[in-house]
């Protein structure tokens, strides 16, 4: 397995878990966490792309993470994954 592929892989896992955990209801998408988590594993899923030229995806997990880093600095103090 190549460099790029461990790394979208662990960036795919890591959006799944935010995303399952916020479908059962486990983790609010207001949250800080879930925010978090989007942007880590967006932000890996962008670097292997980019390392290996899948630039359609670079822009697309680029956009993600950005979107997911805005939102962690815009949520509201107080609020913490455990909030409903």
């Amino acid at each position: 397995m190549k460099t790029s592929d461990v790394l979208a892989s662990i960036g795919v896992i890591i959006l799944l878990i935010a995303f399952l955990l916020n479908l059962y209801k486990k983790l609010p998408s207001g949250s800080w966490l879930y925010s978090l988590l989007n942007f880590i594993g967006a932000g890996i899923c962008c670097f292997a792309s980019y390392l290996i030229s899948f630039y359609p995806f670079v822009i697309l997990e680029g956009v993600w993470a950005t979107f997911a880093l805005v939102s962690l600095f815009n949520v509201p103090r107080g609020t913490s994954a455990t909030n409903k």
